[in-house]
């Protein structure tokens, strides 16, 4: 049972977000001081600092909220399912959700807010820094049943697949196409991908 000073942080914690968020997509991640963001969550500075360690962070907790994910499946996957099949199932799972993390997701605020993080060079070095811990965890996960060597191929082989799938499938919609129409694009072309990467 979560207590009441946990739901107070949280509620602190999705204030602060949301702030962030919404003067970012107005103004532009590089025009909106952190001063800004904590008097329009209502929060000081160093309360705003405490949740969110650097300015990037008010942006990035979204995605990194996904980080380590792939290993989990890899370590969660049902008997006798490669690693590769239960990778495959969750993205296509994910895209049967319409997860931001799959691209595949036409609100105008997600669309909006991929857009922002692929065009500001210090949210996308960061986002690679996500990668490439995402890509360690999920290799250590896959070393559990293959040679270290074998793991850190898949593993980066698997992040970027991930990466170009996802991209692909934003930028589709971020140039006008519907989702109805980009849905059966996108299954297939992971479908191709996780083809690609189990050698089938």
């Amino acid at each position: 049972m979560t207590g009441l000073r946990e739901l107070q942080r949280q509620r602190v914690h999705e204030a602060i977000s949301t702030a962030a968020i919404t003067l970012f997509l107005a103004r532009g991640f590089d025009e909106v001081p952190v001063t800004e963001v904590a008097a329009a969550a209502g929060v000081s500075k160093p309360t705003l600092f405490k949740y969110f360690p650097t300015k990037e962070d008010l942006v990035l907790h979204r995605i990194a909220d996904h980080l380590g994910e792939s290993a989990r499946v890899v370590r969660g996957r049902e008997s006798g399912e490669g690693p590769v099949g239960a990778l495959r199932r969750h993205f296509l799972d994910g895209l049967a959700r319409r997860d931001p993390v799959t691209g595949l997701n036409d609100d105008p605020e997600v669309v909006a807010y991929h857009r922002m993080v692929f065009a500001t060079p210090g949210l996308l070095t960061r986002l690679h820094r996500h990668m490439a811990q995402d890509e360690a965890a999920l290799a250590e996960a896959l070393a559990e049943g293959a040679d270290d060597l074998t793991a850190r191929l898949l593993a980066a082989q698997v992040v970027a697949t991930q990466r170009v799938l996802a991209r692909r499938n934003w930028r589709l919609l971020a140039d006008g196409r519907s989702l109805a129409q980009v849905e059966p694009e996108a299954v297939r072309a992971a479908e191709l991908g996780f083809a690609m990467l189990s050698g089938t």
